[in-house]
């Protein structure tokens, strides 16, 4: 069978039936191919006689576009049948032009495998993923797929890198002390990618992309890190074996060295020996494919190429004579991978599961490719932030101009809406970009229109994730009283921070109605609560109409005055009240978050209630039903809290708005060193110059993070929060009773909007 291996017999016989027995799609019309070039075009021309010379059907046409995305346009318009292209252009041809991949071709390695992109250091050097940032590196060559493309998209996408305006080549430079990227010369890019280029040797053809740039190409790139030039190089897995273990003598440079002296730095952070890159790589970069449109029939293009390379494959068991068209050669046509990659082994036809642009690129490659994806939809020419009060609407102002000020691109425009929902829907119809949104917003905003997180507050500088847990506490059981559970909570009495609150109230709450352990009374989740415990305390800011069992633990301010107020004069208010409702006694559970216990034990608390408590004599209840160590709050919580997200729409750039914020926290973050900030008072995570408080970002906000793979708002928030909003959303508060009652007289205090149905937004603001 020529060049078609046993192992891949079945597909090709399938594909071959499909065109010998009954082909559909284009009938017996020619199929169209587009060539991006004259010389494509020419060999396209004589792969068409070839073809036809033997008379395989339906033969093959050729036309000429004016590029190989053009020749995407002419195959989603119908002018055109098929076309190859790489993995970077083949995202453009499924999620822009709706094409599916139906051919590949196979380089030896497996197929659908191109190579695989690595980043290689010295053993021993100290670096890794983490720790890259101002080091040295060294690229084959500007937008080479592995030696510029996979890694700074790799770094993007999980945040370590940060690309304001979506300008690639400054936020290499930013990132990385000196670099050698051959090709990044000249007007517009920064001087550092070219500092550690050397040339020729007698300085010329300096960080000029070609064989006389010594640090050019996969092989250059190896160099400049063996020469100890760069302290981590980007290339093709095959580079360092082919050097110094291939068949053919190390070059000079490299004599002496051993594949056993450098090291793999995997995505995860670890290393791994040089062989082993199909553990330890950055992305699997997908062989070339051929794609067309979803109504052309896969298996006749499939039969067409394979019964083709079987006679003009270059195999030399094939029956073609040494001097007829050879379909894996371009240097007749003047040329270099022309139609296919030169260094094609075979076709192989993709099966029908893969043949999508997602499954046949991979995650990792995808997640790559769209990280540097800033066309003109995904970079919007002013970032228009949703602003709420007139407070915001100063702090926005300065904003924009501090930003402007600093060259940060793009420029902010503020624009006001009339709430937090009015603001989703803005951004839905990209009539706005941006707003920072609170957790349970988050959920509303992602479920309801769609949007999607593209940065982070982070409120603690050891945290980068910027959430803390919520718990349940309760006293260790003795061996007379007995161990209760969460589903021995009914008839306990409670101590909760306050209404409305996360760790206190919506979380615990919303779990308890979504395990079915609180049933629902009426449209009032106060009184389904105060039906299930027997006491508690829940302070709230609006008494009128509430449940009297849910102020009966609390203890005010010892003087009989400010009884279940929200606010620092009832003693079991927040999250140390809470506690101390349980330590006192006044309450057999307490639900704050996880700090709550080492904060006021062990002697880290002297006030008198608190100075005898050690962090031993108390437990967590976990939503399983089983007890742990107060320690243990990582595996026995009611809810990961997540911080506020910046949430945009699904097609805005994360990573210019990550971008923009990020290098703008250098200049008015809380660590900022600019020599400029000191003439200028504006501070992004401050809002008491303008009367306010948690305006734009929360103040208590130390940096804005990335969002890395929790690219959407179920991500951002996590299961054991989603399961709690789930719980809320249950609530029977789309009955017609309850849909009446949200139209009459307030009874509750608002709860700030949980979840995405309007029937519960009602139910929020009874």
């Amino acid at each position: 069978m020529g060049r078609v291996s046993r192992s891949l017999a079945p597909a090709v016989a399938l594909a071959l039936s499909a065109l010998l027995c009954c082909p559909t799609g284009l009938g017996l019309e020619p199929l169209r191919w587009c060539a991006s070039s004259e010389a494509e075009l020419s060999k396209c021309s004589a792969m068409g006689k070839a073809l036809a010379g033997v008379e395989l059907r339906p033969g093959l046409a050729c036309l000429r576009a004016a590029s190989a995305r053009h020749c995407l346009a002419h195959i989603r318009d119908g002018l055109a049948d098929v076309v190859s292209v790489d993995g970077a252009l083949l995202l453009e041809a499924g999620r822009d032009f709706a094409l599916k991949p139906v051919v590949s071709e196979s380089y030896g390695q497996g197929p659908g495998v191109s190579y695989w992109a690595v980043a290689v250091v010295r053993r021993g050097s100290g670096l890794s993923v983490e720790g890259l940032q101002g080091s040295r590196s060294c690229h084959s060559g500007l937008n080479h797929t592995a030696g510029w493309r996979v890694p700074l998209g790799v770094l993007l996408a999980s945040g370590r890198m940060s690309a304001p305006g979506c300008d690639l080549p400054q936020a290499a430079s930013h990132f990385f002390g000196a670099s050698c990227v051959p090709g990044a010369v000249g007007e517009g890019f920064p001087a550092s990618l070219c500092t550690l280029c050397r040339g020729d040797g007698g300085g010329a053809a300096r960080c000029q992309e070609g064989p006389q740039e010594r640090y050019f190409g996969d092989l250059g790139a190896f160099r400049c890190l063996a020469e100890g030039t760069g302290g981590v190089a980007f290339l093709k897995h095959s580079t360092v074996p082919d050097a110094l273990q291939g068949p053919d003598p190390p070059p000079s440079w490299a004599q002496g060295l051993q594949a056993s002296d450098f090291e793999l730095l995997c995505r995860d952070g670890g290393r791994a020996p040089i062989e082993d890159w199909q553990r330890c790589h950055w992305a699997r970069v997908p062989a070339h494919a051929v794609v067309t449109r979803p109504d052309v029939d896969a298996g006749m293009v499939a039969g067409l190429l394979l019964q083709g390379q079987q006679i003009f494959g270059g195999d030399p068991s094939s029956s073609s004579p040494p001097s007829a068209f050879q379909m894996f050669t371009s240097e007749p046509f003047g040329g270099r991978d022309l139609l296919f990659k030169d260094s094609t082994v075979e076709l192989v036809p993709i099966p029908a599961a893969q043949q999508s642009y997602q499954a046949w690129l991979g995650e990792g490659f995808l997640q790559a490719m769209s990280a540097q994806d800033c066309g003109p939809d995904g970079l919007p020419e002013t970032l228009r932030w949703c602003v709420l009060s007139t407070e915001e609407v100063h702090k926005c102002s300065e904003m924009a101009t501090a930003f402007k000020q600093q060259g940060l691109r793009p420029p902010v425009q503020c624009v006001s809406a009339e709430s937090r929902r009015h603001c989703m829907e803005q951004i839905q119809k990209r009539a706005i970009d941006a707003v920072t949104l609170s957790a349970e917003d988050v959920y509303t905003a992602g479920r309801v229109y769609g949007l999607v997180p593209a940065a982070g507050e982070s409120y603690a500088e050891e945290d980068s994730s910027g959430s803390y847990y919520a718990v349940a506490v309760v006293r260790r059981a003795s061996a007379e009283s007995g161990a209760f559970t969460i589903y021995e909570l009914q008839g306990k009495r409670s101590c909760h921070t306050g209404f409305g609150r996360r760790a206190g109230w919506v979380l615990p709450v919303g779990l308890l109605l979504s395990k079915g352990l609180v049933q629902p009374r009426g449209c009032s989740a106060p009184e389904a609560v105060s039906a299930f415990f027997s006491a508690s305390c829940v302070p709230t800011e609006d008494l009128q109409g509430y449940p009297p069992n849910l102020c009966e633990a609390c203890a005010g301010d010892g003087n009989g005055g400010h009884k279940c107020e929200a606010d620092s004069q009832e003693r079991y208010y927040g999250y140390d009240g809470a506690f101390r409702c349980l330590a006192e006694g006044s309450g057999d559970v307490a639900f704050v978050k996880h700090t709550s216990v080492f904060e006021n034990t062990d002697g880290r608390n002297s006030a008198p209630w608190a100075s005898h408590l050690r962090s031993a004599d108390f437990q967590l209840l976990c939503p399983n039903g089983a007890r742990a160590e107060v320690g243990q709050f990582a595996g026995c919580h009611w809810g990961r809290v997540p911080p506020r997200a910046v949430m945009v729409h699904p097609e805005t750039s994360a990573v210019a708005v990550y971008g923009l914020l990020d290098r703008a926290q250098d200049f008015f973050g809380v660590n900022n060193n600019s020599s400029s900030n000191s003439s200028n008072r504006f501070e992004m995570f401050s809002s008491s110059v303008y009367k306010g408080k948690d305006l734009i970002f929360k103040d208590a906000t130390r940096a804005i993070v990335p969002v890395g793979e929790r690219t959407t708002a179920e991500a951002w928030l996590g299961r054991s929060f989603l399961e709690a909003m789930e719980g809320w959303e249950a609530f029977p508060s789309s009955s017609p009773e309850c849909s009446r009652a949200a139209a009459g007289p307030t009874v509750f205090p608002p709860l700030l909007l949980l979840l995405p149905s309007l029937a519960f937004a009602q139910w929020l603001s009874i």
